[in-house]
């Protein structure tokens, strides 16, 4: 059972101060999770700026401090190939290693949900790290379902491949 986050965290969009540290977590949470990932890759995570610009990027925060972060779409839009018509895609989910095991990865992905729910879509996609199992088992728990048929290797950066899982939830 995922422990209930403390009443203190709050989800937020992100303030162009906070980019920053938004980006600092994103990175750390997937360095944490994932070996091998070249600079310019978590550069890249780090790079709130450019997610602000291309969509909106979330943050829960307890006490002043962020301790998670994800990003979705503006209402109308995709942010992956992964989405199709009707349907609303997140990414670059991340928790603080710090933060882990207080349910804040759960609070972030309900706030995704209730966003989509909001828009009229039909259904919340993503992909995930073939490495994240503990990330697949809240996604199963919350109701998501594996989308098999759209599931192909996905070049994360030149020349880096992972066989990223596809999970969907029908609204």
């Amino acid at each position: 059972m995922t422990p209930t986050p403390p009443s203190t965290v709050t989800i937020r969009l992100v303030e162009a101060h906070e980019y920053a540290e938004a980006g600092r977590v994103t990175a750390d949470a997937y360095r944490h999770s994932y070996d091998g990932l070249s600079e310019a890759y978590l550069d890249s995570l780090a790079d709130v700026a450019g997610r602000v610009s291309q969509g909106e990027v979330w943050v829960a925060v307890d006490g002043g401090e962020i301790v998670g972060t994800v990003w979705t779409p503006r209402p109308g839009e995709r942010l992956s190939p992964l989405a199709e018509d009707g349907e609303l895609d997140f990414r670059q989910l991340a928790v603080a290693p710090s933060a882990r095991g207080r349910g804040i990865g759960e609070l972030l992905t309900r706030h995704v949900l209730a966003i989509a729910r909001e828009r009229g879509a039909a259904r919340v996609v993503m992909n995930s790290g073939p490495e994240m199992l503990g990330a697949h088992a809240l996604y199963g728990k919350l109701g998501f379902r594996r989308l098999t048929e759209r599931e192909n290797p996905v070049e994360v950066e030149p020349g880096r491949f992972l066989d990223l899982k596809a999970f969907g939830y029908d609204l």
